[in-house]
C-alpha cells in the first residue's frame, strides 16, 4: 500500500507533463520524443521535461 499513493503522483505528474508536451509549440518530432520518454520512462522523463522540456510562452519554471 506504500508505493499506492507515490504511484498516484507520478501519473498525476505523468499526464500533466503529456498535456503540456502535446499543447506545446515544439515540433511533432519533439513531442514524439517527450512524450516516449515521459511513457517508458515515467519519473525520470517526467523529471528530464521539468528542466530540458519545451517551454510554452506562459510558463516559467
Amino acid at each position: 500500500m506504500e508505493y499506492g499513493f507515490f504511484g498516484l503522483i507520478v501519473l498525476i505528474a505523468d499526464v500533466y507533463a503529456l498535456y503540456n508536451v502535446i499543447t506545446s509549440a515544439a515540433s511533432t518530432g519533439t513531442k514524439i520524443l517527450w512524450a516516449l520518454a515521459i511513457l517508458l520512462l515515467p519519473v525520470l522523463g517526467f523529471i528530464a521535461w521539468l528542466i530540458f522540456g519545451p517551454r510554452s510562452a506562459g510558463r516559467t519554471v
